[in-house]
């Protein structure tokens, strides 16, 4: 290596040394810092960067190359700058600085973010200090969107969608026009324990951190047993189903069959725990018909209409349902004193 090489690379280092750690390459005959960036899947100019080099820079077989290791996060449904910042420990400010995003900025699933190194000041992942907010993005309509699933597909109730917009149901809806799409960002909050769940009110935060179609893990508060379920529908609390024939069947065995009889319970979905209370009666369906259509029988006495069953050959006619803090039963609009009970147990309250 020679003396202006060696040079940049102290000079290099000195500035790797405020960064993430980073990797070394020992330079093989047919390298070149092209080659090397595409190897370690780095970008190329952050790869001259941490080298102290150019492109025109040049490489020798046994030189050092520094390759800096950069931490990402790959978007799943759910995801926003603000979960994604709570979940690593960063700033806020300089995750969307990082990523060259704003406050409006919105996610897709698969999306890579780039997590900065710096932790963030003040607070951290668990921290009940920050409150849960709304920011707001645009969204251009396609063709054969409705506004049902442009709210399911952004986790926000379609009531919302259409207040937001001055809309109501029987608005007319086109390929390009405008929507203004509410993102709600609900900061992790802190825990007694790691078997208890976070103590979060439906209205500005469950319903958004467990979205319609969501497929999750339902833990039973005091045996531990589990099974998988999904988010359907529900305004005042989560109608949800079991996802298979072997969840319905684990469901009745923590619940001693279909009963309106609740339980303390932890919703485990995209790595966060979340205390609520479900019963295990399932209702209002039918798992032979199609979901969202009028059907003439419907589970558990409802008699005949709109059919609450959309996953199929699980053995489950229609919804259970799970209740959250202040969320309200759909019978009489009412919060549900023993489901309440129930949601202080499994927050450990």
């Amino acid at each position: 290596m020679n003396f202006k090489k060696a040079i940049s690379l102290t000079l290099a280092l000195a500035a790797l040394s405020t960064q993430a750690q980073a990797a070394t390459h020992t330079v093989k005959k047919g390298d070149t810092y092209w080659t090397i960036a595409q190897s370690y899947g780095v970008d190329f100019n952050t790869l001259l960067k941490a080298n102290g080099a150019t492109t025109s820079s040049w490489l020798e077989i046994g030189d050092v190359v520094y390759v800096p290791t950069e931490k990402t996060h790959t978007v799943k449904k759910g995801d926003t700058y603000w979960l994604i910042s709570q979940w690593y420990g960063v700033d806020f400010n300089a995750l969307l600085k990082a990523n060259g995003a704003t406050t409006s900025s919105w996610l897709e699933i698969g999306d890579v973010v780039k997590i900065p190194s710096s932790t963030s000041q003040g607070s951290s992942a668990g921290s009940s200090s920050s409150k849960p907010y709304v920011t707001y993005t645009t969204y251009t309509v396609k063709s054969g969107d409705t506004y049902w699933n442009i709210a399911n597909n952004f986790g926000i109730p379609m009531s919302e969608l259409l207040e937001v917009n001055g809309l109501s149901e029987s608005s007319s809806i086109y390929a390009g026009k405008k929507l203004t799409i509410p993102v709600h960002h609900v900061p992790v909050t802190s825990t007694p324990g790691s078997q208890y769940g976070e103590y979060l009110d439906w209205w500005n935060a469950a319903q958004y951190v467990i979205p319609v179609g969501a497929t999750f893990t339902v833990q039973d508060f005091y045996t531990g047993q589990t099974f998988k379920a999904k988010r359907t529908t529900g305004s005042g609390h989560a109608d949800c189903e079991p996802l298979t024939a072997s969840d319905t069947s684990k469901m009745n065995s923590i619940f001693g069959g279909q009963n309106w009889t609740s339980r303390p319970v932890i919703i485990i979905y995209n790595g966060r725990k979340i205390a609520a209370s479900a019963t295990s009666m399932l209702h209002a369906g039918n798992d032979g018909a199609a979901g969202g259509v009028w059907t003439s029988w419907r589970s558990d006495d409802y008699g005949a209409g709109y059919n609450y069953d959309w996953v199929k050959g699980n053995n489950a006619h229609g919804v259970f349902d799970i209740h959250f803090l202040n969320s309200i039963r759909h019978s009489d609009g009412k919060v549900h004193s023993t489901h309440q009970k129930n949601i202080k147990i499994a927050a450990g309250k």
